[in-house]
């Protein structure tokens, strides 16, 4: 038996979570191990009760193992284990993260800025320019968009990815052998072509509701923030949102009326600070510390001799040159700019080729 083949027996034992069997794998030493290893021996490891390991020795993990490689096997699915170095490097890091992930397409993860994006069914005329919008912008810094293939705000940042030539990687809550909901099989072609699709669902799993709940720790675990573009007060982008602040990532949520049923759950989120706000690209740029060498590769542009600045982009410029790099707090109280001004002003001087973006959210004239 191989390692691969010993993880996906030991991720077919009911009631044994990935969590868990990382900590025997840690243990024992290997998965094969584990499934090799005394019961009695195994309950000794802390958080390993009986119900875990009732059925860990049962013949049927080991067969139905085998019938899954043969289903990968023929459709050219790419399996990967949290041991592998191809393994996505954020999910790498979530306790729970899949011991086995099942993928198709083009997926390259590898040195890429990747962000999430999750909200409403409901996705309003509002929710999707902001999501269209905000992809657009983004697309200069070459990031992978990262949401779960359903209606609304998902399919809407997938297509919108694809429309500016980034890499969107749909998350599913079932196996690859089906598609849900069936009317997005459409873009499926597009997606493999751009990026692809993840999920830890065999093709034998049946399809249920419970199942978006666990596929979105995924979506939160693969990214280096989750946004939230539109939700109700209660919803499965709520969830995701809690579970990328347990991962310690950023999590964003773009305000919206009160009055408004689909913006209810993103001001919560922003009232309970739980999530930043999000009113455009800069409030990304400045909080995640978007830098140089995450900005997709462009011909080199020859540098104007004179830009056309406003009173106050003229006020920050001669402030930095005159005392070199300057964090933002001490450009908005030295210019006497408000700091909500200040990010998306600091974006436009930068994109001006006037000031560069430094580590520790730091700025200095180019």
């Amino acid at each position: 038996m191989t390692e691969l083949q010993a993880l996906l027996c030991l991720q077919h034992v009911p009631n044994l979570g990935d969590a868990s069997i990382k900590k025997m794998i840690q243990i024992v030493g290997s998965a094969e191990g584990v499934l090799k290893e005394k019961k009695s021996n195994l309950l000794k490891i802390d958080g390993i009760g009986e119900a875990r390991v009732a059925s860990l020795y049962d013949e049927s993990h080991v067969k139905a193992a085998e019938k899954e490689l043969i289903f990968v096997e023929h459709n050219k699915i790419k399996l990967t284990s949290y041991m592998d170095s191809e393994y996505p490097a954020h999910l790498a890091q979530c306790v729970d993260g899949p011991i086995v992930l099942f993928g198709s397409g083009t997926i390259d993860l590898k040195n890429k800025l990747v962000l999430s994006i999750v909200g409403t069914r409901k996705i309003t005329r509002y929710g999707t320019q902001f999501c269209e919008d905000l992809v657009a912008e983004l697309a200069p810094f070459d990031p992978v968009i990262v949401s779960g293939f359903a209606y609304g705000v998902d399919i809407t940042a997938h297509k919108a990815a694809v429309a500016n030539n980034l890499q969107t990687v749909a998350c599913l809550a079932h196996g690859l052998n089906q598609i849900y909901p069936k009317t997005h099989k459409q873009y499926m072609k597009s997606m493999e072509e751009n990026g692809g699709f993840f999920t830890d669902f065999w093709s034998t799993d049946a399809f249920n509701p419970q199942n978006f709940l666990r596929r979105n720790r995924i979506i939160a675990g693969l990214s280096k923030a989750t946004i939230v573009i539109e939700s109700a007060d209660k919803g499965g982008s709520l969830v995701t949102a809690q579970i990328a602040n347990s991962y310690y990532r950023d999590v964003f949520a773009v305000p919206g009326k009160t009055t408004d049923p689909y913006s209810k759950g993103c001001n919560m989120l922003i009232k309970t600070q739980q999530a930043h706000m999000l009113t455009s690209i800069a409030d990304l740029v400045y909080i995640l510390n978007l830098k140089q060498n995450e900005i997709k590769a462009q011909p080199p542009i020859q540098k104007e001799l004179f830009v056309d600045l406003d009173e106050n982009e003229q006020r920050v410029y001669d402030f930095l040159q005159k005392e070199g790099k300057q964090d933002l707090d001490s450009i908005a109280l030295h210019c006497n700019i408000p700091t909500y001004q200040l990010a998306s002003m600091l974006l436009n001087l930068e994109l001006k080729g006037v000031l560069n973006p430094l580590p520790g959210k730091l700025f200095e004239v180019a």
